[in-house]
């Protein structure tokens, strides 16, 4: 088994990772720090989040880097100020023997002017969110002229967040680089065309199936009703006594909303969303890393770059409308060799990600039925004796209390002991639970389902797009697609908002680069039509009607003004 020591790490930085215990690299480190100590080879590591890869890349820049310079060499560029300040971190803890080295960590939502300050003081290495990076770059207050090395780290998630044309904007303005080393846990198109662009003939390391998921995560789903989401969620954190989670939800909104629900009825739980000042979001990491929270409820934007160990539950509240960010919420459980379970709540109509999802991370999803509140009761009941049980007594002057407590209890059975302290506990649960209805969908024929069909050589295939007639869907063709600018989550945001409809009467989206093609439920695709067709969007007509052709706008074909709304895909944000 591969060493540190045979890596060829200078002695200081061996003697870091001596002090916090680690002998054997991960298998990331392992393959990529030999590749990056040479310092002019382009690198690109593909590989899970939890996989160590801060020191694959922190370790070597380390190494490399002139403490007698004191001047930028090293720039690491990651989506977040919370991923930015754990890099930071880390490479403060790796430096602990090495005398000279600085470290600057700049983001938004921090004094500008404190860091500034801190970055004329001289620092070798500087991590960066890409809004703050740009805005010192204009005011000509960091000069990357001298930078060697530029490491983009959790790449993909940089380029969901619309980053890409301020990635672009830094990899030209550090024009005197040996080396590029780009860090992913997916490789999309666009984090391809990133090493085609910019790189040459990277060192590619997978560490992993590519897109593929963490083996040690049991992936679950249940089906529910859109108004019997939150009841579910509710039954499934009751059915995991001890459970240490994020909950994913789609918008702001329903993190607060949801967060304020579930504190007023006693749960240990807190949101975090775009709407927190810096100070406020901290206070909520830092009682959710301390574990005063059981609970951490967050949008994919909030949560991005949040690294804490332990994590035993992901719960999707709803799927992503980009299956690839699937992969960074579930990969935030079962860190570091550990297990973990990443639960989703689906709308039935939603159940065909499912089987998009199984073929992006290589694994299987399990459906699983949202529990009774008899099984609630006896979870959250076993889960107590276990904690009584196991309760340490070993400190304390009990034996003090005991021939008191004898003398109390003395007419009182063990069994009627047992059953006072579980009216005790459990009277809640049992009083909420005692009447509640099953909220296991009764699917039948015509529901859109999780179940295949067997053509009639017995082959089993999936239910395709086309297959109109028999779903509950009509089919919409629509003359907007990526060549408008749209990808898939800001196309979904216009034709929602436009129609005024919920996201629930949809089925498959297929975008195309000059057309789209919807499934709408039929009850609702007359209004969908009305509403969109005719409008004005980017100087031209939208039209919309049934891929058929079959449904034609009942009036006013020149159609009025559309209501004015930014859809852009990428806008510049400071995180």
């Amino acid at each position: 088994m591969t060493t540190f020591e045979a890596l060829g790490l200078k002695a200081e930085i061996l003697q870091s990772v001596t002090d916090l215990g680690f002998t054997n690299p991960t298998p990331i480190q392992e393959q990529a720090i030999p590749v990056l100590l040479s310092g002019t080879m382009d690198f690109v590591g593909l590989a899970q989040t939890g996989t160590g890869k801060t020191a694959a890349f922190g370790l070597p820049l380390l190494h490399l880097i002139n403490s007698a310079d004191k001047f930028p060499q090293a720039l690491i560029v990651c989506p977040t100020r919370e991923l930015c300040l754990q890099i930071t971190n880390d490479l403060m803890t790796f430096k602990k023997h090495l005398k000279g080295v600085n470290v600057e960590a700049v983001y938004g939502g921090a004094s500008i002017t404190m860091q500034i300050r801190g970055l004329r003081q001289g620092v070798q290495i500087v991590v960066a969110t890409p809004g703050r990076l740009i805005d010192l770059i204009e005011r000509k207050a960091i000069d990357l002229q001298k930078v060697k090395y530029v490491v983009l780290d959790e790449a993909d998630e940089m380029l969901n967040m619309g980053f890409r044309d301020d990635i672009d904007f830094v990899l030209k303005n550090t024009i005197n680089r040996e080396s590029i080393w780009l860090f992913s846990a997916t490789m999309p198109p666009e984090v391809r065309a990133i090493s085609k662009n910019f790189m040459t003939s990277p060192k590619e390391i997978t560490v992993g199936k590519k897109n593929s998921g963490n083996a040690n995560i049991d992936h679950q789903f249940h089906v529910a009703s859109a108004h019997q989401r939150y009841e579910t969620l509710k039954r499934i954190i009751d059915f995991n006594p001890g459970m240490y989670g994020i909950i994913f939800t789609r918008t702001k909104a329903d993190a607060q909303e949801i967060s304020e629900r579930l504190s007023k009825s006693g749960y240990d739980i807190e949101a975090l969303h775009g709407d927190l000042t810096q100070q406020q979001r901290d206070k909520v990491m830092g009682r959710f890393r301390t574990k005063v929270l059981q609970l951490l409820i967050a949008t994919d934007v909030a949560a991005r770059g949040i690294d804490v160990d332990g994590i035993t539950h992901v719960i999707n509240y709803e799927l992503p409308d980009d299956m690839e960010v699937y992969t960074h919420r579930s990969g935030r459980t079962a860190r570091a060799g550990k297990s973990g379970v990443c639960i989703s709540i689906c709308h039935v109509k939603e159940t065909f990600k499912i089987r998009q999802l199984e073929r992006m991370v290589n694994a299987t999803f399990h459906k699983v039925d949202i529990p009774s509140g008899k099984d609630v009761c006896r979870k959250q009941f076993f889960h107590f004796m276990d904690k009584l049980i196991q309760t340490d007594i070993s400190h304390g002057d009990y034996e003090t209390y005991l021939p008191d407590l004898m003398e109390k209890f003395k007419d009182v059975t063990k069994e009627e002991v047992l059953q006072r302290v579980a009216a005790l506990e459990f009277d809640h649960f049992l009083k909420y639970y005692e009447n509640a209805e099953d909220l296991n969908l009764k699917l039948d024929s015509r529901s859109r389902s999780i179940q295949t069909d067997r053509n009639s050589n017995g082959s089993r295939s999936e239910r395709t797009f086309n297959n109109r007639g028999d779903n509950g869907y009509t089919r919409l063709f629509v003359n907007l697609g990526i060549k408008d600018g749209f990808y898939k989550a800001s196309f979904l945001q216009f034709i929602l908002d436009e129609s005024n409809l919920k996201k629930e009467v949809l089925g498959k989206i297929d975008m195309r680069e000059m057309n789209s093609w919807v499934e709408v439920d039929r009850a609702s695709a007359a209004k969908m039509i009305s509403s969109i067709d005719g409008k004005r969007y980017n100087n031209r007509t939208v039209r919309m009607n049934e891929a058929d052709g079959g449904f034609k706008r009942p009036s006013d074909e020149g159609g009025g003004q559309a209501r004015k709304r930014n859809y852009a895909p990428r806008e510049r944000r400071q995180y």
